[in-house]
């Protein structure tokens, strides 16, 4: 019994160590993200969903924190914001989720700490977040992030001039077609055309190039008013 008690309180004591760290972790990647108080960038769509054929667009997207974003397109932006502005809402508010470490993995040669995000409120769209972030930087390399609304989305990230923000330059989504929440006047693209009826594929990517970054330039609320 004595063996027992004691083994119990050694993983509860591992399990609380395992939380602070990864605590610890996540509070210093929020912090670094919450340096910024707004930006712009232009970004360049690449969307390859199957039985849909949509050419590269161009768009501009801006975001002020803590919750406000605005695209500005000629065309139709296919923009997830599941594992991009969203994800970065809801990590700022710790209140909300739970998070524990949940081991290593190299991503492109660089070592990272896989983190666990579970949310709190049975109303929040993100229900479960996983993070491959990279500590001595602390730059999120991959993400999976399961939502109410479009399912499993799987993210990858790039960082180029503006990594000291911890804001990328290339963002690749890997989307359940089914599940996934596609604009609804997609229909009435007039660069929309069918796809190879055949394409029996299950998943979609979608590939954001960011550039251009104008980071804390100050943007007023009333730009976000439509």
């Amino acid at each position: 019994m004595k063996a027992l008690y004691l083994s119990l309180c050694l993983i509860f004591i591992s399990f609380g160590s395992s939380a602070q760290s990864a605590q610890e972790l996540l509070g210093r990647l929020v912090s670094k993200l919450e340096k910024v108080n707004d930006y712009s960038a232009n970004v360049l769509i690449q969307a390859d969903i199957p039985l849909i054929k949509i050419l590269p667009s161009k768009a501009k997207i801006h975001f002020k924190a803590p919750d406000k974003f605005k695209v500005v397109s000629k065309g139709i932006a296919i923009l997830p914001k599941q594992g991009f502005t969203d994800m970065n809402i809801f990590l700022s508010q710790p209140e909300s989720y739970m998070v524990v470490l949940a081991g290593d993995k190299v991503i492109e040669g660089k070592e990272t700490k896989q983190l666990t995000v579970i949310a709190n409120s049975s109303e929040s769209d993100i229900i479960l977040l996983k993070l491959w972030v990279e500590p001595l930087e602390l730059l999120i390399l991959a993400a999976e992030v399961t939502t109410r609304s479009s399912g499993n989305v799987n993210v990858s990230y790039k960082y180029d001039a503006q990594k000291q923000y911890g804001l990328p330059s290339v963002i690749e989504f890997k989307v359940n077609v089914k599940e996934f929440k596609m604009p609804k006047s997609i229909a009435s693209n007039p660069h929309r055309s069918a796809s190879k009826k055949s394409d029996k594929r299950k998943l979609g990517t979608i590939l954001l190039e960011l550039t251009n970054y104008e980071v804390n330039q100050g943007i007023e609320d009333s730009f976000f008013v439509k």
